[in-house]
């Protein structure tokens, strides 16, 4: 017992804590001796004065690293990059040249308007067919999708065959989708009138007749199918018919 006070007394006299691993983590009495630590009444207070040193001040700047020798230099800023619309590949110009092209469909088309792949007005064209639809109490838009997109299979195939040059599907379904704008225009009049009737009826054989119409010109332009316009013309025909019953009945 009286080893152990005396190991005690020596361990706290010397002023310092050791670890389980026998590190020394600090000393006390060069700690109260230095001038950081004042005594008042009798017990050991830090001073005001007292603050880590360092070795370099602290500027408070971000670090970045330099760039490697050898490697480019990217200088390009927000204004120099392309327009969302661009890199999206939506052209208003080129919409507003297609939908001319399937508005008059007696005027020869260039078969250069329809080399890329513009899925935008179709979209658009669709969901209006749908929308026109719909506010004549006729939700279809399942249908109006599901016959789009078989008609866009039917006719890839069918082009393909009947053409010395391969045809895209994103192609035909791009010049089929911008030759349903007339098809809007007769859903958007059965909104306010009824087709059922012999008026309707003729409305429809002409719309059915412009959009076939329409859509042969493009793909014989196109494809250089001369003299098969009315060949391309049926199936497109056959097509749009569907439209055109969902829009009458």
């Amino acid at each position: 017992m009286g080893d152990f006070q005396q190991y005690d007394q020596d361990f706290y006299q010397s002023g310092y804590y050791i670890d389980g691993q026998g590190q020394e983590l600090y000393d006390y009495d060069s700690a109260y001796s230095s001038p950081d630590y004042q005594d008042v009444d009798g017990s050991a207070q830090l001073t005001e004065h007292y603050a880590p040193q360092m070795d370099t001040p602290y500027t408070g700047q971000v670090f970045q690293p330099a760039a490697p020798s050898g490697s480019p230099a990217y200088t390009d800023s927000f204004e120099e990059e392309p327009p969302l619309l661009e890199e999206l590949g939506i052209n208003f110009d080129h919409i507003w040249q297609k939908t001319l092209t399937v508005l008059n469909p007696l005027k020869p088309a260039d078969g250069s308007i329809m080399n890329e792949t513009d899925l935008t007005g179709p979209i658009l064209f669709c969901i209006a067919l749908g929308a026109t639809l719909l506010m004549a109490g006729k939700a279809h838009f399942g249908y109006v999708y599901g016959i789009s997109a078989l008609g866009c299979v039917g006719m890839y195939c069918l082009l393909n065959l009947m053409s010395s040059y391969s045809v895209s599907c994103g192609c035909v379904a791009s010049v089929l989708g911008y030759c349903l704008l007339p098809m809007v225009a007769l859903s958007a009049f059965a909104v306010i009138y009824s087709l059922q009737g012999l008026l309707g009826t003729l409305l429809a054989l002409c719309v059915i007749c412009w959009c076939s119409l329409s859509a042969s010109k493009i793909f014989t332009s196109t494809l250089d199918m001369g003299g098969q316009q009315l060949l391309v013309a049926y199936p497109c025909a056959l097509l749009y018919g569907v439209f055109a019953l969902l829009t009458v009945f």
